[in-house]
């Protein structure tokens, strides 16, 4: 959860000036959490708690209604009783981190990251990224290889992982689809050393730079055991204080190190 909120902090400079070099300050005055960060705490909330997830997005949302979120999105969250519309963007995988660390079998992390996609994106390219990169997380965190990872995403979800970064990189470009930027995101967790490579590459992309190294930081986090000191202290420091409590809340029901 905190790696994809480090993630989402460190891309927020670059999702709309892409940059192709892994060659940047991870922080600066312009960093900042966006919609990414709000609506992964918002399903953290709804672990915490059992509320509906329709409940907890739309609450988040509207009380940081300028955190960039996508049209389609803020209708849904500003039209009370809206109903999903078959979205397939990637803002269903941005926010599923807290699924993959919630739950003691893949099947169950499954069927919840299916949930929490659902009720906007229900189309099945919506949830397949969503389910995704909740499994890669729950593997990650039992220890499972990044090969091993990789051929199991590959079997169960028809993503070709087996591209190369530089392959990807030299053609990617903004795209807020799941089909054509979760699988990228993924490719840079799994073929990363750490857990700050893994964020600069999905940034270096070129792509959309704060929700993929939102993602690549969800799952590098499980990787390498966590975030970087550093990285992690940076971060928490332009968290809300109720952003904070509920990461820590989270961090200490599923027992997740605090970094």
């Amino acid at each position: 959860m905190l790696g994809a909120v480090a993630g989402d902090i460190i891309g927020s400079v670059y999702e709309f000036h892409a940059i192709k070099s892994m060659d940047f300050p991870l922080f600066s005055q312009g960093s900042e959490w966006t919609d990414d960060t709000v609506l992964t705490m918002a399903v953290a909330q709804t672990l915490l708690t059992g509320r509906p997830y329709e409940e907890t997005l739309r609450e988040f949302a509207l009380e940081h209604p300028d955190a960039g979120f996508g049209g389609r999105f803020r209708q849904w969250f500003t039209t009370p009783g809206s109903k999903p519309y078959n979205g397939f963007g990637n803002g269903s995988a941005m926010r599923v981190s807290p699924v993959g660390w919630a739950f003691d079998t893949l099947e169950e992390t499954l069927e919840e990251a299916q949930r929490s996609a659902e009720v906007t994106h229900d189309h099945p390219e919506g949830i397949k990224g969503a389910q995704a990169t909740a499994a890669a997380i729950f593997l990650a965190r039992q220890g499972t290889s990044q090969v091993v990872i990789r051929d199991v995403l590959e079997a169960r979800f028809g993503y070709d992982l087996h591209r190369t970064y530089e392959d990807i990189q030299a053609t990617c470009s903004f795209d807020q689809t799941c089909q054509r930027s979760v699988p990228e995101a993924l490719i840079c967790a799994l073929t990363s050393m750490s857990f700050e490579g893994a964020v600069c590459r999905a940034v270096a992309l070129g792509g959309d730079a704060d929700t993929q190294a939102a993602i690549a930081g969800s799952v590098a986090e499980a990787l390498y055991g966590g975030v970087p000191e550093s990285i992690a202290k940076e971060a928490r420091a332009r968290l809300t204080p109720k952003f904070i409590s509920i990461l820590n809340a989270f961090q200490d029901k599923y027992h997740i190190p605090r970094s």
